[in-house]
């Protein structure tokens, strides 16, 4: 039996991501909460305040980031009790993320469900839309009104400022995941090659791992330009140092030792991507046929690419003799379902992971 209800979603753009080899340092970030009830009426309450805004189970807070300069907004699942000693897993958000109502809380409201009863602390950052979570070649690009607003130092933070702020203030042990869907698929595996042996589990949904190959550079470039800018301001030109220091692919030796778990479908249709699956939902018979015609194409040509990426990564690391549970579908696109299904079946290998 399914946890998550199965949704009709946009399809997520195509991810990638993360920047210059270094080691993290545990002890940079200040974590307080946030001050909700500041916002005026005037401000939109984000999507994810809203949903959680009464479950005890998540808790608001701001972690400050010296790299970047700013707060940057998290959501933080506790596990049932709050018990000291618990692991950490960070559950990276996908192209639009938490600025367009597309991260996990809005779109999976079940996993709170998920998580809460797994004795993991769930640390979700709440910002970060198109910013691959790397260090940009350029950290201050110009963007659309809205997006990659001020500095895009991510490595930084998520390396070397947030676990030493949030770990301690957690109660936390010293074991930790990083996980992510579409474009934070590739920043999850290529943070944890940046810091060999800091994230015991990885887990890959749907991603690219391949940055400063034809096809990787394209992806990014067509996801950052939904942010108004380009793949150079966040890569530099194709195969430039900046870039290959940030493929995930070039790199892949960093992730031995971490369990792994990697998952793609093919692009071709699946069940949840028929109007009928829909229907049965109740959603009226033009409006799903709508929505199934968009995973079909959209999701199914982004589906396809990140397939030969995961597939290039397969054997790479087949190569190097570095294990992975895999998980090849046969069927799927780039969207939602999918990727709730690999909340579950990735949790396995992320418990063997934190709790061994």
């Amino acid at each position: 039996m399914k946890f998550l209800r199965k949704i009709a979603a946009p399809v997520a753009a195509l991810a990638i991501g993360a920047s210059a080899l270094a080691a993290p340092v545990a002890d940079a970030s200040t974590v307080k909460p946030s001050v909700i009830a500041s916002m005026t009426n005037a401000d939109p309450m984000p999507g994810w305040r809203t949903q959680t805004a009464g479950d005890s189970r998540v808790e608001h807070l701001n972690a400050y980031s010296t790299a970047m300069g700013r707060d940057i907004p998290l959501a933080v699942i506790r596990p049932e009790g709050k018990p000291a000693n618990a692991p950490t897993l960070y559950l990276l958000n996908g192209a639009g993320g938490a600025e367009q109502n597309m991260d996990w809380l809005v779109r999976a409201p079940g996993i709170v469900d998920f998580y809460a009863n797994k004795g993991v602390n769930v640390v979700i950052p709440q910002e970060g839309a198109f910013s691959y979570y790397v260090n940009w070649d350029n950290p201050n690009p110009a963007a659309a009104p809205g997006y990659l607003k001020g500095t895009q130092k991510w490595e930084d933070f998520l390396l070397r400022e947030l676990p030493g702020g949030i770990e301690p203030y957690l109660g936390a042990n010293n074991n930790r995941a990083i996980a992510g869907f579409s474009m934070s698929a590739t920043s999850s595996l290529l943070l944890a090659e940046k810091a060999p042996g800091f994230f015991d589990g990885v887990g890959s949904f749907s991603g690219c791992a391949e940055t400063a190959s034809p096809l990787g550079y394209t992806s990014v470039d067509l996801t950052v330009q939904r942010a108004g800018t380009t793949a150079r301001e966040m890569l530099g030109p194709m195969g430039s140092p900046h870039n290959i220091a940030n493929d995930a692919l070039v790199h892949a030796e960093g992730l031995r030792g971490s369990e792994l778990y990697i998952s793609n479908a093919t692009g071709l249709a699946g069940e949840w991507d028929m109007p009928g699956h829909y229907i049965a939902q109740g959603y009226d018979p033009a409006t799903a046929s709508a929505g199934a015609a968009t995973l079909i194409v959209e999701g199914g040509l982004i589906e396809g690419a990140t397939n030969i990426c995961t597939h290039n990564l397969k054997a790479k690391l087949d190569s190097l003799g570095i294990p992975a549970d895999w998980n090849h579908r046969p069927t799927g696109t780039h969207s939602w379902n999918y990727w709730l299904d690999d909340v579950e079946k990735s949790w396995p290998t992320l418990e063997r992971a934190l709790f061994s």
